[in-house]
């Protein structure tokens, strides 16, 4: 969950790209700017104005469009202001009108009265609605950090780990300079979408897309290869744990061995590479990245060669490898 506090200030501050800018602004209520939002859900609350509060979600960003700017119209038309009073006794964070909708001036009088944020928007209900959940679902996600390297080998997200110094920024290197993009080296920051979904990015923005190789110092990749080789954010498909050549451990050599590696409660795939002279990483994780999109796909390698070797045996050509000509007769 969000580790720090975040204010409807923040909500209006917040940055986004212009097809999922919100275009908010302060109508009212000003000194409560500072309140906290405490969850990513969204109310329309019609069944409040009209005095129904039983199970009222007071706690959720009241969201007002045509149909309850239509029904505070008609209360304030009939004097029935103890209705708005009410609305207001609960710690509403703010109020967001649609449609560049203003309201009521009683309405904004009860709203500076207990000092909630009145703001205003001049997108439509519905599409204020899937651009704040799809932001505020970001923003409340369940997190957490982890160190390592994200890059994006073929368009799927690999998650490379491994102890300190086996190769994992080299690796991520040579790939970006074959064509790849570097989404995070380092720290990176792990969170839960959608259910079941896990997106990377790098815990902090400015450091992200920079790659400390020893030896050389901190290489700034966006300078160095251009804005092609870097993206923000990638979902993780795909977890390769680098760890140094160990003689004495059994390695998987068919590809069936099912490993996957758990963040956040959500399972990922992940292989073991082990890591000696003569091994060029890079093209083993291309390899991965590549055999990966074929089982997403539903081509299982394993499954096939397992298959071919069960009808070899069975066919009885296997027989003669085994035995001799004079044995089969």
């Amino acid at each position: 969950m969000l580790d720090t506090r975040f204010t409807v200030l923040d909500l209006i501050d917040i940055e986004l790209k212009e097809q999922n800018s919100f275009d908010l602004r302060c109508i009212g209520g000003r000194k409560g700017l500072s309140r906290e939002i405490t969850t990513p859900g969204i109310n329309r609350p019609g069944l409040a104005l009209s005095g129904f509060y039983d199970e009222f979600a007071y706690q959720r960003i009241q969201v007002l469009g045509k149909g309850e700017v239509a029904y505070l119209a008609k209360l304030a038309d009939a004097g029935k202001t103890e209705t708005i009073r009410k609305l207001f006794s609960y710690p509403i964070p703010c109020c967001i009108f649609t449609h560049n909708f203003i309201p009521h001036e009683d309405f904004i009088k009860e709203a500076e009265r207990v000092h909630c944020p009145l703001l205003q928007t001049k997108l439509d209900t519905a599409e204020f609605h899937v651009r704040l959940i799809r932001v505020l679902s970001d923003i409340f996600a369940s997190q957490q950090t982890i160190h390592g390297v994200l890059v994006e080998v073929y368009g799927m997200g690999i998650l490379l780990l491994g102890d300190s110094g086996v190769g994992k920024s080299e690796t991520a290197l040579e790939l970006i300079k074959r064509g790849h993009r570097l989404v995070a080296d380092d720290a990176i920051t792990i969170r839960r979408m959608n259910g079941n979904v896990l997106v990377g990015t790098g815990r902090n923005k400015i450091a992200g897309h920079h790659i400390e190789i020893r030896g050389v110092g901190i290489v700034n990749i966006t300078h160095l290869f251009g804005v092609s080789a870097i993206r923000e954010r990638k979902e993780i498909q795909l977890v390769i744990t680098l760890e140094e050549w160990d003689n004495k451990k059994n390695y998987d050599r068919i590809g069936d061995g099912g490993k996957q590696k758990e963040f956040l409660g959500v399972a990922v795939p992940m292989l073991e590479i082990p890591v000696r002279h003569g091994r060029y990483i890079p093209v083993i994780v291309e390899t991965a990245a590549m055999n990966e999109r074929l089982k997403m796909m539903g081509y299982h390698a394993e499954t096939e060669f397992n298959q071919n070797i069960i009808k070899w045996l069975e066919s009885g050509t296997s027989h003669s490898v085994y035995f001799g000509v004079e044995d089969i007769i």
